[in-house]
């Protein structure tokens, strides 16, 4: 069953993220894809796999483990990893909303 971070984990001291494009849930899925909801209902599928490919991950080096990259949790609306590696939650929702999958480019 893949493992789901809901809405009721994404505060910090009183702070409600209420844009439109704030993650609202994420569920870890197979080959380094996450399944996004957004606080506008819409939804979509982040591939993630290209950082099994790069040249130069950087702070993402790290998400080339599976058990590593299943850490995903919501700060404030935006998918972090324990690394402080995290994805801007506008840039998916503007790539997901024509498209409902979208590959990350590390």
């Amino acid at each position: 069953m893949p493992s789901q971070t809901a809405a009721k984990e994404n505060s910090a001291a009183g702070v409600i993220p209420a844009a439109p494009w704030r993650i609202q849930a994420v569920s870890v899925l197979p080959e380094y894809r996450l399944a996004v909801i957004f606080r506008d209902g819409s939804n979509g599928i982040v591939d993630c796999s290209t950082i099994l490919t790069s040249t130069n991950p950087g702070v993402y080096a790290p998400l080339a483990s599976p058990e590593f990259f299943a850490q995903v949790r919501l700060e404030l609306g935006a998918l972090t990893w324990p690394n402080g590696a995290d994805l801007d939650p506008g840039w998916l929702h503007a790539e997901l909303a024509d498209k409902k999958t979208w590959s990350v480019p590390f």
